[in-house]
């Protein structure tokens, strides 16, 4: 491989990296963008209208959607969260005196019995205790750290939706400018690769989100019938939880089940494991499908760009691996990196 080819990967990672750190608003206004172009070339075709009203319209009406679900769901959804997290402690000091009560009893039938406990057994109920009482301090960091983190998104929302108008409206000149810095013989390359990037990053977000919404509905409808309270909430929890890899659903619902079997609740505790074998069962489902189709990849390569993005680079990893998998593949689709690998 070509040196030049080879620093113009790396300088291609690092730059994706920063796009989707702090260049985060201003991708996802990117995105919007690209996404409303329809309904703005449908404006200046059927209303005749110019560049500057069609996309301030367009822009308006998801503004306007987007304003109208965060206040109905928002705000509802917040409450939830607020009443989860108050309440969470008090749920953890439960679970943790249960387990010094276990204890306790272990100790007095080691100390009246004539067979003592293991001291395995013994370890592992003084570090379940030691893990609930550093779970208890992190929660309310959690809690903390979401509520320091409001203005933070505000400017974040403010500076998303000042880049939405400005790139509904420019997103024509900038695709022109950015083809100018190729030669005439390149740019008909580096329109098949806009388009197959447009296609396969496009299909792997809507599959993500699909995938996602899926996971909460299930999550939500289960915990309603469950009764668990809060479902709203929890299954947005449980959502957030499945995105990172290697953690998924059972990590979240697992531990629960476990913990209200422990206290004599069997009902929820089989619930919950039986949510979570539905919502594996449906996952293994549909998710190969829908990665496949949406996005063109395998769903071996997909899962490994998952977890590889995520080892090297924390969350962000989660969306930048595949996505490095997919620019890659336009590129070699295109001939930009037709390379092979030769032998003397």
């Amino acid at each position: 491989m070509p040196i030049r080819t080879l620093l113009l990967m790396v300088a291609s990672v690092v730059f994706l990296y920063l796009l989707f750190t702090v260049g985060a608003p201003f991708l996802l206004a990117l995105v919007t963008a690209i996404f409303l172009e329809p309904l703005t070339l449908l404006l200046m075709g059927r209303a005749k209208m110019n560049r500057l009203t069609a996309s301030t319209i367009s822009s308006t009406l998801f503004t306007t959607v987007l304003l109208g679900l965060l206040g109905l769901i928002g705000m509802k959804l917040i409450i939830e969260l607020r009443t989860f997290f108050d309440k969470l402690p008090d749920m953890l000091e439960s679970a943790n005196t249960y387990i010094r009560e276990l204890l306790n009893q272990a100790q007095r039938y080691s100390n009246n019995g004539e067979n003592p406990v293991p001291d395995q057994l013994e370890q592992w109920l003084s570090n379940m205790t030691s893990a609930l009482g550093q779970l208890s301090a992190k929660m309310s960091g959690i809690l903390f750290g979401f509520a320091s983190g409001i203005p933070d998104f505000f400017i974040f929302f403010i500076v998303f939706l000042v880049a939405l108008y400005l790139f509904t409206l420019s997103l024509p000149m900038m695709k022109n400018s950015f083809l100018s810095l190729f030669e005439e013989k390149s740019k008909l390359q580096v329109e098949q690769v806009l388009l197959s990037l447009r296609q396969s990053v496009f299909g792997f977000l809507r599959a993500q989100l699909f995938i996602s919404l899926i996971t909460y509905l299930l999550s939500f409808i289960g915990l309603l019938l469950i009764g668990t309270g809060y479902p709203l909430a929890i299954a947005l929890v449980i959502v957030v939880v499945d995105i990172l890899p290697v953690l998924g659903v059972g990590s979240a619902l697992i531990p629960w089940a476990i913990y209200r079997i422990a206290l004599g609740d069997m009902y929820t505790g089989i619930g919950l494991v039986i949510l979570f074998l539905v919502i594996t069962v449906v996952r293994r489902i549909v998710e190969p499908k829908i990665l496949g189709d949406a996005v063109g990849i395998g769903a071996l390569s997909a899962l490994i760009s998952l977890y590889v993005g995520y080892e090297l680079v924390g969350v962000v990893g989660v969306f930048l691996g595949p996505i490095v998998v997919i620019v890659f593949s336009a590129m070699r689709k295109a001939g930009l990196f037709d390379f092979k690998i030769k032998f003397q």
